[in-house]
């Protein structure tokens, strides 16, 4: 599997620190920036990985800003993306079998210190389990292609 990472200048630190993680579980990935703790705009850094994920150039990704919020908010603006936002494993694993999400935001500022090592292990350990989930992310997908 190769993935998109990419985090804003809160996010930095930990997206450094992912990529070890990344390395341990055997996920290629492609940093996509920040590349230092310096001030920028966490929506450009969304943007880029929900692209490529969207096009198809990657099969999932992985952001990482203060709260995860505002770079999963961006994300889900780009067809095709369904950016979850996980603070434990257990909410990265249900968003990854449940909804099928293809990109993973994590707030550096407010998961609990240690547990994104854990965060990230759960969401790549995690397949889509279909079935009635699966009826619930077409009616996900029928909402984003029918909505201006």
């Amino acid at each position: 599997m190769k993935i998109a990472i990419a985090a804003d200048h809160a996010g930095f630190e930990e997206k450094e620190n992912i990529k070890s993680t990344l390395d341990e579980i055997g996920v290629e990935y492609t940093d996509m920036g920040t590349d230092s703790a310096d001030s920028v705009d966490y929506p450009d850094y969304a943007r880029k990985v929900a692209e490529a994920v969207a096009r198809g150039e990657y099969e999932q990704g992985l952001l990482v800003c203060g709260s995860g919020t505002g770079m999963a908010i961006s994300a889900n603006k780009v067809r095709g993306v369904r950016a979850a936002v996980a603070w434990n494993a257990e909410t990265a694993s249900l968003a990854r079998r449940h909804n099928n999400a293809n990109v993973l935001a994590i707030g550096a500022r407010t998961s609990p210190a240690g547990t994104i090592p854990d965060i990230v292990k759960a969401w790549f350990a995690a397949d889509f389990e279909g079935g009635r989930h699966g009826n619930r992310v077409d009616k996900i997908t029928g909402i984003e292609t029918s909505c201006l």
